[in-house]
């Protein structure tokens, strides 16, 4: 892609309207436009980024046996009444015409939604176990939106709600998809610490989180500096500076930020919306019910708010809008490296802009893409390349690059 031809545009200054790393960087860096408080724009290098979440999430997801669908953002009020839910001062709620009563809420969690669904298609032991997800925008009546992409009134989330004839059953799924959520995490470079939490049902009392430690969060927990075991502040009986119980180590407070979690719902929304399954010998039984989700947007901000330096952003490689930040300073091999990196489908940035190398060097930077690579004639044979995570530079021949880059031993 060329500079000259993407909708982008970098700014020298950190917005004045934001406080969080996320926001500011993500904004300077022409990845998002705010609209108001807690709403924003995904402009195309943002969009990128969160299609590149997005398919992590799906490729793992989908290897646990979920199935894709996308149900309706305008949730009737029917529906919320059926679980009572209806009053909760979450969601945004719309009116079919002016001055009645308001008949839909836009659209904050899906449980009601897709328990009603698939009352149509559950009859049998043999329909079960059963996993469903969509990748959707939420909306949230959110009073404290801050943070950037931390917490907003209106996110990209992906959830997953799983269906059982048996708690057991439900069990099993419920840490199978804790292992997914682990691999997702890893693949965007975040170490995750799975923390207890409260809300849980019937014999499961708890929930469980996925915290990222960072500064910037809003929860807080305690987690055992030795063998990791966590819990959330709000639920812990656990005291900072105290033996962990577990393994005998060192329990210390941390600020963190929630990026998943998993819920045993049990029979809840079953019972709500009489959701029933026959079992061999013709007998009912509620269905048991998982709820799993991940904030998509969310995610990102957190990757920002870990990976940047006084620079700008460090995109890991898998989720990185590009791969390569080309730079050609009079060298006519740069086209000729941009078409051969672009038919091995890497992904290249080429600041085509007439504007001063030094200038070009602080948008790589800030945009923080993994490899900055610059020809010139003042470097004779050789081809200069920044790795962005680590701030290195070195000079390499054709060869070098290529094998740093795809890792394999060609040239172009």
């Amino acid at each position: 892609m060329l500079f000259s031809k993407i909708f982008l545009k970098t700014k020298k200054n950190l917005p004045s309207d934001e406080s969080s790393k996320n926001a500011q960087l993500l904004e300077r860096g022409g990845f998002i436009y705010k609209n108001s408080s807690g709403i924003y724009t995904l402009l195309p290098l943002g969009w990128l980024v969160i299609q590149k979440i997005i398919n992590i999430v799906r490729e793992e997801i989908n290897k646990i046996d979920g199935q894709e669908i996308l149900m309706p953002s305008l949730i009737s009020k029917k529906i919320w009444e059926q679980s009572k839910r209806w009053n909760i001062e979450i969601g945004y709620e719309v009116r079919g015409k002016k001055d009645l009563e308001p008949e839909y809420i836009l659209g904050w969690t899906h449980e009601e939604v897709l328990t009603e669904l698939v009352k149509h298609f559950i009859n049998s032991y043999k329909d079960l176990p059963l996993a469903l997800y969509q990748i959707q925008n939420k909306f949230r009546n959110e009073p404290r939106a801050k943070s950037g992409l931390l917490r907003g009134k209106e996110f990209i989330m992906k959830d997953l709600y799983s269906f059982h004839s048996s708690e057991k059953d439900l069990l099993k799924y419920y840490n199978k998809v804790a292992k997914a959520y682990q691999k997702i995490f890893k693949r965007c470079n975040l170490k995750t610490i799975y923390t207890l939490a409260g809300g849980g049902t019937f014999t499961m009392a708890y929930t469980h989180e996925f915290q990222v430690i960072c500064n910037a969060g809003e929860d807080e927990i305690f987690i055992c500096k030795s063998c990791k075991y966590a819990e959330n502040k709000e639920i812990s009986k656990l005291t900072e500076n105290k033996k962990c119980s577990r393994c005998g180590g060192e329990i210390k407070k941390e600020r963190a930020i929630e990026v998943g979690n998993i819920f045993p719902l049990g029979t809840k929304y079953s019972k709500n919306f009489n959701l029933k399954y026959k079992d061999k010998n013709g007998n009912e039984h509620y269905v048991i019910m998982g709820s799993y989700g991940i904030g998509i947007t969310r995610l990102m901000g957190t990757i920002v708010e870990i990976h940047n330096d006084k620079f700008g952003i460090i995109w890991p490689e898998e989720i990185a809008p590009y791969q390569v930040y080309l730079i050609n300073i009079k060298n006519k091999e740069a086209k000729k490296l941009y078409n051969y990196l672009q038919n091995k489908n890497v992904n290249v940035l080429y600041d085509d802009r007439k504007i001063g190398i030094g200038e070009k060097f602080t948008d790589a930077d800030l945009i923080g893409i993994p490899y900055r690579i610059v020809l010139s004639p003042k470097i004779k044979n050789l081809i200069e390349v920044k790795i962005r995570k680590n701030n290195q530079i070195k000079k390499l021949k054709r060869e070098g690059v290529i094998k740093l880059i795809l890792n394999k031993n060609e040239s172009f």
